[in-house]
């Protein structure tokens, strides 16, 4: 069997297998799967941009909180339906991965992370400031009225997990189509040897620009469907540990995998919501399996299988 067949195999697989799930789950493991495919999509969004480019980025959650607040404030105050609103989301937040992009880019290494996270920062003080219209760290909640999608329910679980399934393998299937792309290729020559691409004739700079832009919307895009599946809108999900999130998401699952993201989300939410049981230090917990994984583990969970068993995997 040829490698491009057993890629299709093995993500038509998954794909088909989160649908299935949709009809013999429990009702707790259900919600926290359609949770999980939201937050797997936010992370698939990142590792285009870390684990694909190699620029590491703490300030994904000014992305993440663009696309809810651009969807949650079209709806509360413009009153816009939920189509409009999650385009009006998602529109937001490409225009401003592309400022971010266009201001970023100008630095390298440590000075482009520290500039992502300050820009992060940033929004989210925007989000405290301007409380009349966020609510700050309140936030609102989007009725269950508002939250109707072309006469669908999206607060009923079963349309929820739906909904979160389309986001999901669209934009699985748009990374999977990205990497095996030349353009994706591109992007991992510029992760491997930046000069030398350069010296090859390749426009480094408009590389990178696109992969912000491509990275920051598709993060957008899972924050306006996260404030409209769950029905609500806050400025913690532009704090810094929202920042962080993702980027755990892709070490655990594995920067530069197409599946790294989905297994590094899946992971890291049922530790955090197993070990919160037990006891509130429950972050101490993610961090030494986090410590132990890059121990042995450094490559993350589909890395390391990548690089024992299955060399084919994108």
């Amino acid at each position: 069997m040829t490698a491009a067949r057993k890629i299709i195999l093995l993500h038509g697989g998954l794909l088909a297998l989160l649908f299935v799930l949709q009809f013999v789950l429990p009702a707790y493991h259900h919600g926290n799967l359609a949770r999980i495919m939201v937050l797997a999509s936010y992370a698939i969004g990142y590792n285009i941009l870390f684990g694909y480019t190699g620029l590491l980025s703490l300030g994904h959650a000014l992305f993440f909180a663009a696309g809810m607040y651009g969807m949650g404030l079209s709806i509360q105050h413009l009153g816009a339906s939920p189509a409009t609103a999650m385009l009006a989301g998602i529109v937001v937040g490409a225009l401003v991965s592309v400022v971010l992009g266009l201001l970023a880019l100008r630095t390298v290494g440590v000075a482009f992370m520290i500039v992502t996270l300050m820009f992060a920062q940033a929004g989210y003080l925007t989000a405290l400031y301007f409380v009349d219209w966020t609510r700050g760290d309140e936030g609102f909640v989007i009725q269950q009225a508002q939250r109707i999608l072309w006469g669908i329910d999206l607060s009923d679980a079963t349309n929820r997990y739906f909904a979160a399934y389309g986001l999901f393998a669209a934009c699985l299937l748009i990374s999977l189509w990205l990497v095996r792309h030349p353009f994706g290729k591109t992007l991992i020559a510029i992760r491997e040897n930046e000069e030398r691409v350069r010296m090859l004739g390749y426009d480094i700079w408009a590389h990178k620009l696109a992969a912000v832009v491509i990275s920051g919307t598709i993060s957008a895009a899972a924050g306006a469907a996260y404030g409209l599946l769950f029905g609500y809108v806050g400025a913690s999900f532009a704090a810094v540990p929202h920042s962080i999130l993702p980027l755990l998401y892709v070490l655990l699952g594995g920067a530069g995998t197409v599946l790294g993201p989905f297994i590094g989300t899946l992971f890291m939410f049922y530790l955090i919501d197993l070990s919160s049981g037990i006891t509130t230090a429950h972050m101490l917990i993610a961090g030494v399996a986090l410590v132990l994984l890059t121990l042995f583990a450094p490559q993350g969970l589909v890395g390391e299988l990548r690089r024992r068993v299955w060399r084919w995997l994108p």
